[in-house]
């Protein structure tokens, strides 16, 4: 036995002559309904009027055909993933590791480019390592979180809490939404 399975998530529709079905319920080119006929004669119908007759829900009883510009559609339907895609916005995580015992001005440029990516709409994740004695001194490692956190906070939200994991420490930050940013700054 034969099979054949689709790859994509999209299915062609089919359409004209590859409709096998011997009754479809058809809607005409203005959505009116036309009713249940034969697929032969719904095909000529859309010959008739120089469009195509298109299968657009093969699971109904009987399938749903409809008769349209099948070009036309296509080349709406391209447009309007082109335009989603071009809408769309891709969010990266960056990271930032900061250490138990950071210095002043290093944990000032950490937060800098901690800033930097926020207004570039990423996500940040502040990380600190552990390593060998430092495990016994945990509780510092959620000062220097806190201490991070407290001073991001005009220009993010705490997406995740400060969460020990192994040797290591996580905290995420999520950027704050353009126009909140905008009326801190006035301030």
């Amino acid at each position: 036995m034969w099979r054949c399975f689709t790859i994509s998530g999209k299915r062609e529709l089919e359409l004209n002559e590859q409709i096998r079905d011997r009754e479809v319920r058809v809607v005409g080119s203005d959505s009116e309904q036309l009713g249940i006929m034969s697929s032969r004669d719904a095909l000529r119908l859309a010959a008739e009027k120089n469009l195509d007759l298109v299968k657009i829900a093969p699971t109904a009883t009987p399938p749903v055909c409809r008769i349209m510009d099948y070009g036309k559609f296509r080349f709406e339907q391209q447009k309007k993933e082109k335009e989603a895609r071009k809408n769309q916005r891709i969010v990266d995580i960056k990271e930032i590791r900061l250490s138990l015992n950071i210095d002043t001005n290093d944990f000032n440029t950490k937060v800098n480019h901690a800033k930097r990516f926020l207004k570039e709409g990423d996500k940040v994740k502040a990380s600190i390592r552990f390593r060998g004695r430092e495990m016994a001194h945990t509780n510092l490692g959620y000062e220097v979180m806190k201490r991070f956190a407290q001073v991001m906070s005009e220009f993010a939200t705490i997406e995740k809490q400060p969460k020990l994991e192994g040797r290591s420490m996580q905290m995420f930050l999520a950027p704050l939404p353009k126009e909140k940013v905008q009326n801190k700054e006035e301030k």
